[in-house]
């Protein structure tokens, strides 16, 4: 993996933390991905090692949890 990935479910601190991570690491370095858009890509996120987003996912596979907007359990819904 060469960038981030930032997994989210688009509740406000979901998108604060969004603008924040592009700030400080750079749109180019991260991919956003919105659960509630791509629920496809639920069972990536909690591969990856998410249990509660926003998380951001570091190229070297380690899992940041950022605040708490939700469970990944809730996103499935």
């Amino acid at each position: 993996m060469n960038k981030s990935i930032f997994y989210h479910a688009g509740c406000p601190v979901c998108v604060s933390a969004e603008q924040e991570i592009i700030g400080l690491i750079g749109e180019n370095n991260v991919e956003i991905v919105h659960l509630g858009d791509q629920s496809g890509r639920i069972a990536e996120a909690e591969n990856a090692g998410v249990q509660s987003v926003p998380a951001l996912v570091t190229p070297t596979g380690n899992v940041l949890h950022i605040n708490f907007g939700a469970s990944i359990a809730d996103v499935k819904g």
